[in-house]
């Protein structure tokens, strides 16, 4: 059996009530695939998680943009796997390069909270990618396997992962990874994976590309949810 297609919708740090409001109606009303054809998720701000799962159609999904590492407590500002669990969220995407560029997350430290995000019932999409600088350097397979093997070192069963390569140069500066790049960091995933998991798990795992940003006023439903994509969402509705 083929793997399911999948395209994510990452909304980031942008949005008001009016806003989500509006999106959520644009994508309720398009025209798409079932879900025995193609998965949809669409990732809010965490503040409107409630409004966007209680307003989306039927057959997407949602999922949060991060979760804490370990069971909550005095985490100021951190939201747990089991708060997501417990409002009903199915999906949440770690490792996002913003994360590790910005807030300095470790492979090690993402491995451990795709590992706990799993252990509670959560679904992650789990993001790998180079800088520029890396992929100048020639070593983007380096970078990507290393984070890569990060997870692997710490879960058994990929059934609930999707990996999303995510260059870190493609993300907000207008520039797009060519198919043929993007295809080939794919193959060599898939690739690492056979060696280094199993078969099955390198067969079946689902590989996407998410160095695409959009902006919502200038793009039409059908192609906001192409087949195997995970799209940054700019708002200017």
């Amino acid at each position: 059996m083929g793997r399911k297609f999948f395209v994510g919708g990452n909304w980031k740090c942008n949005g008001t009530t009016e806003e989500v409001k509006k999106i959520v109606s644009v994508l309720n009303e398009g025209q798409v695939p079932s879900s025995d054809v193609v998965e949809v998720v669409v990732s809010p701000p965490f503040v409107f998680l409630g409004l966007v799962k209680s307003s989306l159609r039927p057959g997407f999904h949602v999922a949060a943009q991060n979760c804490w590492v370990k069971k909550g407590g005095a985490f100021t500002g951190e939201i747990s796997a089991e708060m997501l669990v417990n409002l009903e969220i199915p999906w949440v995407i770690l490792g996002h390069s913003e994360r590790r560029l910005i807030l300095n997350e470790l492979n090690e430290f993402v491995g451990d909270k795709v590992a706990y995000a799993l252990s509670q019932g959560l679904k992650v999409i789990a993001c790998v990618g180079e800088t520029l600088e890396q992929r100048e350097a020639g070593s983007t397979m380096e970078v990507v396997a290393a984070q890569t093997k990060a997870i692997a070192d710490r879960v058994s069963s990929w059934s609930n992962i999707v990996l999303a390569y995510e260059p870190v140069w493609a993300i907000g500066t207008g520039k797009v990874a060519t198919p043929a790049q993007a295809q080939e960091v794919h193959f060599e995933l898939r690739k690492w994976l056979l060696a280094n998991t199993s078969p099955e798990i390198a067969a079946a795992t689902r590989i996407i590309y998410g160095g695409i940003s959009i902006n919502v006023s200038h793009v039409l439903v059908h192609s906001l949810l192409s087949f195997g994509c995970f799209y940054n969402v700019q708002y200017a509705l």
